[in-house]
């Protein structure tokens, strides 16, 4: 049986590759551009374009299990062509977003909910791992690289972030073992404030990095620079935090089936030290 993982070079997407590829499971690797060398000896390599659909049919040619990267615009040709390759079950890269009080006005959750949906409209088998707040997001704190220093306008700020490998190792259980059509929080080790973040990011360098506190016009012109302004404009309203879910759906799927606590930020901040050198 040949599993189809897109994305396969972003930092999920290669933990799940690699996962899989442990497992000894028969993996079909791609990505929009894929280069000779790039992915690990024993993956097939398919070029597959989630914004094209006409690069569908040849990446799921005797396919039957997919982990899928949410691509709302194109979610229903995806699940179509999947559906008419004969595919059994897609692994869905969702969002805990869809879980969140604020949902129905969340444009993040509104795109996931969408990719959700596809899949449900098309018949197909289907699990949607819905993470929490990225780790990865931490590495657009490129001034850490730089300047050894982060400027933020909330040092005090709290997100709860996911270590990509908890995600991986969430959906490469779901498609080699697990039973179709559950859904899985993956939220992580819990709250962490920005500084708290920083100080281990410190830790892992083994350097000092300092935290300047800026003005909020500031910070937010620095976070347009990388983020959509509507993202931008929840966050600061926010004061920087990523509100948690609710009590009743915050429950991480980590611990019952992989059987070990969520990695922690410290966990992730050592094993990126080499992205702020």
């Amino acid at each position: 049986m040949t599993i189809l993982v897109t994305g396969a070079r972003g930092h999920v997407g290669a933990a799940v590759l690699d996962g899989l590829l442990a497992a000894g499971a028969t993996v079909r690797a791609s990505s929009r551009t894929p280069r000779p060398g790039e992915f690990p000896c024993g993956a097939e390599v398919v070029r597959a374009d989630l914004a094209d659909p006409s690069t569908f049919p040849e990446a799921l040619a005797d396919v039957r299990t997919v982990f899928l990267y949410a691509h709302p615009a194109t979610a229903t040709e995806f699940a179509a062509a999947a559906r008419k390759a004969g595919v059994e079950h897609v692994v869905l890269l969702s969002s805990g977003s869809v879980l969140a009080a604020d949902a129905a006005t969340n444009p993040i959750a509104a795109q996931h909910r969408a990719a959700e949906r596809a899949l449900d409209d098309a018949g197909l088998g289907r699990t949607f791992v819905r993470p929490g707040y990225f780790a990865t997001n931490s590495l657009r704190w490129r001034s850490i690289r730089t300047d050894r220093v982060l400027r933020t306008a909330f040092p005090d700020a709290i997100t709860a972030p996911v270590h990509e490998r908890d995600i991986a190792a969430v959906a490469v259980h779901a498609l080699l073992d697990e039973p179709r059509n559950a859904a899985y929080p993956v939220l992580g080790a819990g709250p962490v404030t920005i500084r708290d973040q920083v100080a281990a990011i410190a830790e892992a360098l083994g350097e000092p990095v300092r935290l300047a506190e800026i003005d909020v016009d500031t910070y937010r012109a620095d976070l347009l620079t990388q983020l959509p302004g509507p993202i931008v404009d929840r966050l600061l309203q926010a004061g920087g935090s990523v509100p948690q879910l609710p009590a009743e759906v915050a429950v991480d799927a980590v611990t019952g089936l992989l059987g070990r606590p969520a990695l922690t930020f410290a966990d992730w901040a050592r094993d990126h030290a080499a992205d702020f050198r």
